[in-house]
């Protein structure tokens, strides 16, 4: 499979030199050239999801890295550094909540902070909330959920509960139709898949990606989530009408602004399109299932930006080992260097976000799906392919 930047991408490469599949010359069976029609046909067709019948790559290459290095699985296990971290990016967001306490919500200041500073924190809690989702913050699972919800408090909304088992269905059914909610629905597929809808996806996509699991099926409510809301509209509510001259409505609107920000037009945002969407050329052989040919569906980043964001950018890695922190997926990266060297991945999120505005090749339907398999991690309801089943703790977090 050709490469692409490194994003390994090749700009010039069209998707529409389809019309030539099976046929010499570009013609069909009638003989002649292709049609109008023929064309349409087919360059609706090639715009689709890759749809694939292979299992996800994850744990065929999570299997053969332990075989031939055993000793990554000593690099499981919960990081101590990450609460430190959290508790220091919570801080900061507090303290600039009450600096802009006063400054007006329509003014350079205001927005310069936030997208600065306010959006790199609350992407930086963003990924805290996904790290401590794989108990990678403290050994008790019950630690991990309540230390979430204290890292959710500066993005304002309540979300930290609601995200895991989303998440970890997320590991667990990698790509496959009606059970992923990293994957776009029909209706984005269709309404988004030009330049200005891209536009609209990428400036907004927090919003996307805040809906869009309760489109697809809906998780059962436990505890969890009661106090991860009761929590956060008591810090909300705080920092309006119980603390007067230290923070104000500004405060919120801070925190809310930067939170949006996180999932807009900043550089860090990139991760979340960076991750799965396929930049690769696929060749029409490997786009038809029957083929049973592997298509890249995961895509690392291994830039300075990592330094913000709990190492996501290393993403290949961390599907292989969910278990293994932010910290240790580089030595992971090295010790196991023969399988990731080769792969594709990204040299800049900003580009990424670029490319997939203004590239015609690159949109909503440049995703993997699977029409089955997986299950849906905690329960609930869910598509009729899905094995729904309520998830042991061991299970989850294997």
């Amino acid at each position: 499979m050709a490469s692409a930047t490194q994003t390994k991408t090749n700009g010039a490469t069209k998707r529409k030199e389809a019309p030539a599949i099976g046929k010499p010359n570009g013609t069909f069976s009638n003989g002649g050239a292709v049609t109008a029609a023929e064309r349409d046909a087919i360059e609706n067709e090639y715009k689709d999801f890759f749809w694939t019948y292979t299992e996800e790559p994850h744990r065929t290459r999570r299997l053969a890295i332990i075989k031939a290095h055993p000793e990554v699985t000593k690099l499981c296990g919960p990081e101590p550094l990450t609460k430190y971290v959290v508790a220091g990016v919570v801080a900061l967001q507090i303290f600039l909540a009450h600096f802009l306490r006063n400054t007006p919500f329509w003014s350079l200041k205001f927005w310069a902070i936030a997208y600065v500073f306010g959006a790199t924190s609350n992407q930086n809690l963003f990924l805290a909330i996904h790290e401590i989702s794989h108990n990678l913050a403290f050994r008790s699972p019950l630690a991990n959920r309540l230390f979430a919800i204290f890292a959710n408090l500066p993005i304002a909304v309540p979300y930290s509960a609601s995200f895991r088992p989303y998440h970890l269905t997320h590991h667990k059914s990698l790509g496959v139709d009606g059970l992923d909610t990293d994957l776009p629905t029909a209706f984005e597929a269709v309404f988004l898949d030009s330049i200005l809808g891209k536009a609209f996806f990428c400036t907004f996509q927090i919003f996307f990606y805040a809906l869009r699991p309760m489109v697809v099926y809906r998780i059962p409510l436990t505890w969890v989530h009661a106090l991860n809301v009761a929590v956060q509209l008591g810090f909300d509510y705080a920092l309006v009408a119980l603390l007067p001259g230290y923070f104000s409505f500004h405060s919120v609107l801070y925190l809310l602004l930067s939170s949006f920000l996180a999932g807009s037009l900043h550089p860090t945002a990139g991760h979340f399109i960076a991750e799965h969407y396929v930049y690769e050329k696929v060749t029409p052989t490997a786009r038809d299932p029957a083929n049973n040919m592997e298509i890249p569906e995961t895509f690392s980043y291994y830039g300075p930006l990592n330094i913000f964001t709990y190492n996501v950018g290393l993403h290949n890695e961390h599907h292989d080992f969910p278990a293994i922190p932010w910290t240790r997926l580089p030595k992971l990266n090295e010790i196991a260097k023969e399988f990731y060297q080769d792969l594709p991945h990204h040299r800049s999120w900003s580009y990424v976000i670029w490319r997939f505005i203004f590239d015609e090749q690159i949109g909503m339907r440049c995703r993997v799906k699977r029409k089955a398999g997986g299950r849906v991690v905690g329960g609930g309801t869910a598509v009729a392919t899905a094995k729904v089943a309520d998830w042991k703790e061991d299970e989850i977090e294997a």
